[in-house]
């Protein structure tokens, strides 16, 4: 039994069939592209005539208000990177007229509109408002430690120099609490001679 030919016309024979199928597929694609690129005519002489008539008169006054800021957050800076936003609100008044004249001399128009428009803003995470507020409240502290240490080290180089401010300057109090820590020790009591 073989269960291959090797036979060389029957190998020609596969490949025939295989480039007729081919064929068949082309020809079938290139009919379709033909037919669908053909002009199509419409049956008989086609007349449109169209002749709209429209016909309107009227008096159009747009009249807008624009609120800017309107429910903005109320936001507090109190440091480089550290701004809380609080609750907000907002009242905003306004006013608009319209007097018209018009050509008849039986008539005259006055149009008014007023009003306000009053916003709240509150924020909905508290816990991070009071986060805000206590990180807000640790830099403060901060800012306070810096001042009052640079503030006594510059009035202890001032005394160090021999310098200070003039008893009637109103800087004086600058430096009026700086006093060295020998100043702050109780006195020593001398021992005497036979207690030694």
């Amino acid at each position: 039994m073989e269960f291959r030919n090797n036979n060389k016309s029957s190998r020609l024979s596969r490949t025939k069939r295989l480039y007729k199928k081919l064929y068949n597929k082309l020809y079938y694609y290139i009919a379709l592209c033909l037919l669908s690129v053909t002009p199509v005519y419409a049956e008989g002489e086609t007349v449109n005539k169209s002749n709209p008539v429209a016909a309107a008169t009227g008096n159009v006054t747009n009249q807008a208000v624009q609120f800017q800021n309107n429910g903005a957050a109320s936001r507090q800076v109190y440091g480089p990177n550290i701004q809380c936003n609080g609750s907000t609100m907002t009242f905003s008044p306004f006013y608009m007229g319209n007097d018209t004249k018009p050509e008849t001399e039986d008539g005259y128009n006055i149009n008014q509109n007023w009003g306000f428009q009053v916003n709240f803003m509150v924020p909905l995470d508290r816990e991070g408002l009071r986060q805000c507020k206590r990180i807000a409240k640790r830099q403060e502290e901060k800012m306070r430690l810096d001042y009052e240490l640079v503030r006594a080290l510059k009035c202890a180089e001032l005394r160090q120099r021999g310098f200070t401010f003039h008893p009637k300057s109103e800087m004086v109090v600058l430096c009026q609490d700086v006093v060295p820590i020998s100043a702050l020790q109780p006195p020593k009591k001398k021992k005497k001679f036979w207690q030694r």
